[in-house]
């Protein structure tokens, strides 16, 4: 039986300034986060991204050249790591402003054969979710409110109203199948949830 202490991984080369870049990183987490977190603006945001440079550096710390300074080479490697979040958030943005833009092309005309048959059970359990979820699909889904609509009545963007009303749904949906059961996979058109109370 072999011990941690003979244990090895083959044909792994350890770079031997591992040390140094991580004591290096270690002692310098304070400045790094603040550089961060002045370009972001959100602190776990700052934290999140420090941490992916982290494992980068760590795992690049062979690409550090003799005559670079350390401290200058990861700051290279948080700016790229800022800049990638960035892409990310605005590519996130993006998607979202599509998909309220193509939800506000919908028009949106209340339906009275489908108003009679939607369970009951709907409006009260809109109750029982967060009130800002409640809102968003009494406004938009009840109402007939564009998302963008309900976003400015609220004082939030369109693409934060999207996804206020995509959670907002989500939870209905969870509260429907623990309340109603086999009505909710029927289409609420024969609901008989009400009837024991």
């Amino acid at each position: 039986m072999t011990t941690p202490a003979d244990t090895t991984i083959p044909d792994v080369e350890r770079d031997p300034r591992e040390p140094e870049v991580l004591r290096a990183l270690i002692e310098n987490h304070a400045r790094f986060l603040a550089f961060v977190e002045r370009r972001v603006g959100n602190r776990d945001v700052a934290e999140d991204i420090l941490q992916e440079a982290f494992v980068r550096g760590t795992a690049r710390a062979g690409s550090l050249r003799d005559s670079e300074s350390l401290i200058a080479w990861f700051y290279r490697i948080l700016r790229n790591a800022i800049v990638d979040h960035a892409r990310r958030q605005s590519a996130r943005d993006r998607a979202l402003e599509r998909m309220v833009a193509e939800g506000e092309t919908e028009s949106i005309e209340p339906d009275a054969e489908l108003e009679a048959v939607v369970c009951s059970c709907v409006l009260n359990l809109l109750e029982t979710l967060k009130p800002e979820y409640g809102a968003a699909i009494r406004r938009v889904d009840l109402e007939g409110a564009s998302v963008r609509g309900y976003g400015e009545e609220v004082g939030i963007s369109p693409s934060n109203a999207g996804v206020r009303l995509h959670r907002a749904r989500e939870a209905l949906r969870k509260q429907l199948a623990r309340s109603c059961g086999t009505c909710l996979t029927h289409g609420c058109y024969d609901c008989r949830c009400g009837e024991g109370e």
